[in-house]
């Protein structure tokens, strides 16, 4: 009687066993390591949610800013993050959305690009496109740079775009769309100036976006007219 009662005990044991071997199979081909749904049944890493950035360019100022919210997963990791940043002696603005690690990363290689062609921004950001879209390295960095001078408002991603907008508004990131539409229409329907511009969209963007905050940072540049 007790060597049936352990046989059972143990078939009941490798049957439970074999359940929770499958359910967490099935969980890691949906879901990958970290929790974050995968493709193609291959694991993948827990994706940073990260910022909106948006550039105002208005009379003789332009102005870039970002908020400071970093969210991995579902978790705020950081609420007062910089990620606008004045290279060239404060000549050039920059903001990155995505990643914060690969932002960074692609803002040092932006800024030799500015040192080899320092009075020819779109010409730094097209080198630094291609760089981006060939490089098997780089290509794996997920950010999208926006980057002004005192003529130029360019978006640049790793596809190999590289962006200026007609009416000198650019946005990117989880709330760029509400920003851009912000923005919009307060250049269309007030006299606030670029770098308010940019704050009060900021803000509206904050309010609608989960992974937008209001802690912000905004910079800008005289231009001319």
């Amino acid at each position: 009687m007790e060597a049936n009662r352990r046989l059972r005990h143990r078939t009941c044991m490798l049957r439970l066993l074999s359940l929770v071997r499958g359910v967490v199979r099935q969980y890691a081909r949906e879901y990958g390591e970290g929790g974050t749904r995968g493709t193609g049944g291959r694991p993948s890493t827990l994706y940073w949610h990260a910022t909106t950035i948006l550039s105002v360019r208005r009379g003789d100022r332009v102005a870039l800013g970002g908020d400071g919210q970093v969210t991995l997963g579902t978790t705020v990791m950081k609420a007062d993050a910089v990620k606008v940043r004045k290279l060239l002696e404060g000549q050039v603005l920059v903001g990155f959305a995505g990643s914060a690690a690969d932002g960074f990363a692609l803002l040092e290689r932006f800024e030799a690009k500015l040192k080899e062609y320092p009075s020819n921004v779109p010409r730094a950001a097209t080198e630094l496109a291609k760089l981006w879209r060939t490089d098997r390295m780089l290509r794996r960095l997920e950010a999208v740079l926006v980057v002004v001078d005192a003529r130029h408002s360019l978006l640049v991603s790793g596809s190999g775009d590289v962006i200026q907008p007609s009416d000198g508004i650019l946005a990117t990131g989880s709330g760029g769309g509400y920003a851009l539409a912000a923005a919009r229409a307060l250049v269309a329907h007030t006299d606030l100036p670029a770098a308010e511009v940019v704050r009060q969209s900021l803000t509206i963007a904050a309010g609608i976006d989960i992974y937008t905050n209001g802690h912000l940072t905004v910079e800008e540049l005289p231009c001319p007219t």
